[in-house]
This record gives C-alpha cells, sequence and structure tokens, in this order.
C-alpha cells in the first residue's frame, strides 16, 4: 500500500486555482485502492507570512471547510493541522543540524527573496527542512508536488540519505514525487496564473454580489461584440473551459466563433456556472465555517492518528541521536 502525503498552507481562503489544482485531485486520489494517505493544513509554513492570529486561525479554518465540502472522507484519511503535531518540529531541528547551509541557501524560496534580504526571516530560510520533516515524519512514499516545488522534494530527499548514511540503516523512506504533467493550471483574471500574490485570483466562496465583482473583472480584449472573437487567446475563455464540461465548452467556443456574443455574456456565464455547479460546495463551506466546533472535533480525531505514527518516528530517531 502506498502511503500519500501533501499539504496545502493557510493563507486565506484557497482559490479556484488551489481547488482545481491541488485540493479536487488529491481527494480523488485518495480514493483509489491500495492509497493511504494524509492531508493536512500547513499552519506552521503560514507563519512565515502570516503575524496575525486571528487571520492565521480563520485561514486554517477555510482551508479545512473547503477539503470537507469538496468531499474529502475523513474516514479514509488522515487530515490534521501542522501544529497540533508538534513532533514535526522537534524532528525539523534534527533534520537541521544534517543540512547544509549551501543547499538552503540555494533553495527557491529564499533565493526568490534574497535580494530583499530584510524580508527573509529564519523561518522561511529553514522552510525546506520543515517540509522535509512534514514528510520525512510520516515514512511518506509519494508526495504530489508542482514542478516549483520539486526541488524542496530534492532537498527532501537528500536529508533522508544523508541521515540515513550516518545511521547506517534506512531510518527514514525516500520519498518520489509525483507530478501530474495533465494538472490543470488555473488562469487568473488578469490571464496570469492564478495566484493569491498577483491579487488574480477567484474565491469560489464569496458571497453573488461580490462573486459578480470578481468575474466581471476579469480581463479581455476591446474586439466589439458584433464581431467574431477567438476563444484560443482569450482569458475569459480559458477560466470557463476548467469549470465546464466538454459539451458546454464547445458550445462557447462556437458562441465565439459565430460573433454577436460579448465578453459580458461570457463573464455572465462563468458567473452562473460557478454557482450552478458548486452550488452545493458553497452551501457546505458557508455551513461549515459557522460550525468551528465541528471542524476542531474532525481534525482532532486526525491529528490523535497523526501524533500516534509521529511518536513512533521519533523514538526511532531519538534512539540514534542518543536521546533515548
Amino acid at each position: 500500500m502506498a502511503r500519500i502525503l501533501t499539504g496545502i498552507q493557510s493563507t486565506n481562503i484557497p482559490h479556484l486555482g488551489n481547488i482545481l489544482g491541488a485540493i479536487v485531485p488529491a481527494i480523488q486520489q485518495s480514493k483509489q485502492a491500495n492509497t493511504e494517505s494524509l492531508f493536512f493544513i500547513a499552519d506552521l509554513h503560514s507563519l512565515t507570512s502570516i503575524k496575525d492570529s486571528e487571520l492565521l486561525k480563520s485561514s486554517t479554518n477555510a482551508v479545512a471547510a473547503t477539503w470537507l465540502a469538496f468531499g474529502l472522507d475523513v474516514n479514509k484519511t488522515i487530515f490534521y493541522r501542522q501544529s497540533r503535531v508538534p513532533q514535526v518540529t522537534e524532528l525539523t531541528w534534527y533534520l537541521n543540524c544534517y543540512t547544509p547551509y549551501p543547499m538552503l541557501a540555494n533553495a527557491h524560496s529564499f533565493k526568490d527573496k534574497s535580494d530583499r534580504l530584510s524580508d527573509v526571516n529564519a523561518g522561511l530560510f529553514t522552510y525546506p527542512v520543515l517540509m522535509a520533516a512534514d514528510i520525512l515524519l510520516y515514512d511518506a512514499e509519494i508526495v504530489p508536488v508542482g514542478k516549483d516545488q520539486l526541488q524542496h522534494l530534492e532537498i527532501t530527499a537528500d536529508i533522508a540519505k544523508a541521515f540515513n548514511y550516518k545511521a547506517g540503516k534506512e531510518v527514514f523512506v525516500i520519498p518520489k514525487g509525483s507530478i501530474d504533467e495533465n494538472v490543470m493550471i488555473i488562469p487568473g483574471t488578469n490571464g496570469g496564473k492564478m495566484s493569491k500574490s498577483q491579487n488574480n485570483f477567484i474565491n469560489l466562496f464569496l458571497p453573488e454580489k461580490e462573486l459578480k465583482k470578481v468575474v466581471s473583472s476579469i480581463v479581455t480584449d476591446s474586439t466589439p461584440l458584433e464581431e467574431p472573437k477567438n476563444p484560443d487567446t482569450c482569458n475569459a475563455f480559458a477560466i470557463y473551459k476548467v469549470i465546464a464540461n466538454s459539451e458546454q465548452t464547445s458550445q462557447m467556443r462556437q458562441n465565439y466563433l459565430n460573433g454577436g456574443y460579448g465578453y459580458g455574456h461570457v463573464k455572465n456565464a462563468i458567473f452562473e456556472l460557478i454557482l450552478e455547479k458548486y452550488k452545493n460546495e458553497r452551501t457546505e463551506y458557508e455551513r461549515l465555517m459557522t460550525k468551528p466546533n465541528e471542524l476542531e472535533d474532525i481534525l482532532k480525531v486526525g491529528e490523535a492518528k497523526a501524533a500516534e505514527m509521529a511518536n513512533q518516528k521519533l523514538l526511532q530517531v531519538r534512539s540514534i541521536l542518543g536521546y533515548n
């Protein structure tokens, strides 16, 4: 049985890109036979950028509610908050002591901000080591990652190999990355990849009036309503087709080619499709966000299971290091 692990940071409410690019595929993967899944909310990682306690707490609840609203079966997965299994921070310290400085200095998470060192905290610098602890603590074999996280997974493997070599035996499972080349890259409202940092995202859970305003902000060109349009170069069409089914997409493509169909029509179609397709998810998310105690109870069950696994691994590591 393959053990799969993935985590999503609790930096505000997951947007359409997070949901279609990571959460939905992970839930589908968890339903496969001969797999054991651990899904966690990476709220310790979030602290590198969020220092507002109320925002961090509400964001954590929002991430949990999103997973559950989209159908995560907590009876078949271990679902937990990273911070509630503090064994991961103990392992992070041990792994820090096996991680050479140049390895972290070359990590993208640091190098991307190295020209603004005043913005780099120690947590951001050692981010890849905490990620390694997240994975190695649970003997995860498969870690679904985007291409931008592949380097961090390679660092995890290097740290594990170094520890195993010094220990003289396989203490840690060497994880493998799972990169789905067909994973959807969700376009943002400005045409770039949907991202919170670019403020070009669509929050599926907004009230209808606010959601409509965001959808209306999708950038399009100035082709007149009556003229035919090229769907393959249109950002609004790109967003529509990641939500729509094949029949709806085909009809929308024809609308573009026929002319007499304006971008206002397209944006309204996107808005209506979101309301229709995600009606149940929007309702369940809203319900769960008013039931923090229910979220707490669900997460505690997963955290107890995760802690049991973590303790077993830490006992082994402590013994090897001389802390038994």
